[in-house]
């Protein structure tokens, strides 16, 4: 009977104990919603990566919130780069109650999104989206990493014009909430130095013949051409502009700056012919050594290249995490207010401030051409 005792007294012991040791611990849920699935999977999963790595070396330094151990999880939803199925993603993290959510990768999905996070009061750091009405509609809970397509856009048409020389500019854009947005913001740019668009058409970002459009294009004998979308349509654009003869520049926003883009063109591209600018970028120095030390460590460990934006992802995560243990909570009412007034965080794609929109301040663009198939940099811009 004593036996008998002892062994239920010590069971309960370790059960008692076990209860501590899960109340010692704080289970912190963050949502990342990118495109898995589709045309440009390669850039949603690219981003996943980085939320992946950020948070297996955020649980293996055991960063403690509130004087709890932090263990981080990562809930990951496929958006498909579509709005409908974004809300609906949006939707289900909220019901799974995180803490916080780095997405979406589209504009196109990050807006709607926004307004369901709003409503719940979760904080959402889109590593991607660059149309500017993702921040423009007021939400507390709204922020971005990168800079915007005002800057962007106008930036790419001011270099068509004075760096490229373009005497004939034309435009073409994918009807997305980011291509039209930052082809609106190219042609401004273009018109502010002083140049001439030629012509204006417009495709979709599931379209793979653009014959009609090239064709009208070709008339106007463009020696730039712009394309307002992803790389998963500009690689084939590309091929089509090789077999039509058209030999005009060809130059595009971060959603065709990838290293996949040399491979959806098959080749066809030629050295200097292609232009681009990621919505982000270090300069020389100090900050180059971090983040190519980041990407160096992102190949070793997941045995690809980063795409464009695995890097600003994984500064969103940490970010975040960072506000949480400077609030002490992972609340996201209560770590809101100080994930809004971060200042000079150090991150692998330089420091980041928010103002108080929830953009960047001081955002970079990083120019590149390509060379031999491969992305080469150009310039850093602020």
């Amino acid at each position: 009977m004593q036996v008998k005792l002892n062994v239920v007294v010590g069971a309960v012991a370790l059960l008692l104990s076990g209860t501590a040791m899960s109340q010692d611990v704080l289970v912190v849920k963050i949502g990342h919603v990118g495109p898995t699935s589709g045309a440009i999977a390669h850039l949603g999963k690219d981003n996943e990566l980085g939320a992946r790595m950020a948070i297996a070396e955020l649980n293996a330094k055991g960063m403690t919130i509130g004087g709890k151990k932090a263990k981080f999880e990562l809930l990951a939803e496929d958006d498909a780069g579509d709005p409908k199925q974004g809300t609906a993603a949006a939707q289900k993290l909220v019901d799974s109650k995180v803490n916080g959510v780095i997405g979406h990768l589209n504009s196109g999905t990050s807006i709607p999104a926004s307004k369901v996070y709003s409503d719940a009061g979760i904080p959402q750091i889109s590593p991607s989206a660059t149309n500017p009405k993702f921040t423009r509609n007021g939400y507390k809970t709204t922020f971005r990493v990168v800079a915007d397509d005002v800057h962007l856009g106008g930036t790419l048409g001011r270099y068509s014009v004075k760096e490229l020389k373009g005497q004939s500019i034309a435009v073409i854009d994918d009807r997305t909430a980011y291509g039209q947005g930052v082809a609106d913001e190219f042609e401004k740019g273009v018109k502010a130095a002083g140049g001439k668009i030629a012509g204006r058409e417009f495709t979709n970002d599931k379209a793979t013949d653009f014959t009609a459009i090239l064709t009208s294009l070709k008339a106007k004998k463009p020696d730039v051409i712009f394309f307002g979308g992803m790389d998963a349509v500009a690689g084939p654009m590309l091929r089509q502009m090789k077999q039509l003869g058209i030999e005009a520049k060809f130059v595009g926003g971060d959603g065709i700056c990838s290293g996949e883009l040399p491979k959806l063109s098959a080749g066809t591209m030629g050295d200097n012919q292609v232009y681009c600018a990621e919505a982000g970028g270090v300069e020389e120095g100090e900050g180059r050594k971090v983040s190519d030390a980041f990407k160096a460590k992102f190949k070793e460990q997941y045995k690809v290249d980063v795409q464009i934006y695995a890097p600003y992802v994984y500064d969103a995560v940490n970010v975040m995490a960072a506000a949480m243990k400077k609030a002490e909570s992972s609340d996201p009412a209560k770590y809101l207010p100080v994930l809004a007034k971060t200042e000079g965080y150090k991150g692998v794609t330089g420091t980041i401030t928010f103002d108080p929109k929830g953009d960047i301040k001081n955002g970079a663009l990083t120019m590149y051409t390509y060379k031999g198939g491969e992305k080469s940099q150009i310039a850093v811009v602020r």
